[in-house]
């Protein structure tokens, strides 16, 4: 099998689609008996890294988790899934969507929970940017999510050209006030 067969410049997103499954224990919890946010950050991480790892082939990490939605608590002793796929591929990065559900596992009732978008760089074992396969989206909803993720992403750009602008105004001040114009 050639490389370009084993890696090839075009994947689906079926294929980079990820899914995990954790029962929710003590350690897991705060003091109410609710899934700590963090740890469910946690969750939401690997099961993106996933998905970013089965469309990227290489190493990935973790650029940003630029959104997140808290939608209802995960309580101790339920199920929570987390299924995971590349919304988009751009040159080295990626972004991912990862949706959270939680199961009574008395009831079977199956909730709603968490969403998040991460953007994962591909990396190569010295660190330097790798390419990433072009994303095919298929149905229409991973046409829509396609679209949405260049929406987001021009989003991500412009947030952080003005924060780079504010931080260099404050220096510029802060400068001017200790005397080093």
């Amino acid at each position: 099998m050639s490389s370009s067969e084993s890696n090839p410049m075009v994947r689906t997103v079926a294929g980079t689609q990820s899914e995990m499954t954790e029962i929710i224990l003590p350690n897991d919890t705060n003091i109410l008996g609710n899934l700590l946010g963090g740890r469910l950050m946690h969750f939401i991480d690997l099961t993106g890294a996933m998905a970013a790892y089965r469309h990227s082939r290489t190493h990935v990490v973790t650029a940003s988790m630029d959104h997140i939605d808290f939608i209802r608590p995960v309580r101790l002793g339920e199920l929570v899934t987390l299924k995971s796929s590349v919304n988009r591929a751009f040159a080295h990065s990626m972004e991912v969507g990862v949706k959270v559900w939680a199961e009574n596992t008395r009831t079977g009732s199956v909730v709603h929970v968490a969403s998040a978008y991460l953007v994962f760089v591909a990396v190569d074992d010295q660190g330097r940017l790798q390419k990433v396969p072009q994303l095919l989206p298929e149905t229409p909803d991973e046409i829509r999510r396609y679209a949405d993720a260049l929406r987001r992403r021009k989003h991500r750009e412009a947030e952080s050209a003005r924060r780079k602008e504010e931080r260099l105004a404050t220096n510029a001040q802060e400068e001017a006030a200790a005397g080093n114009p």
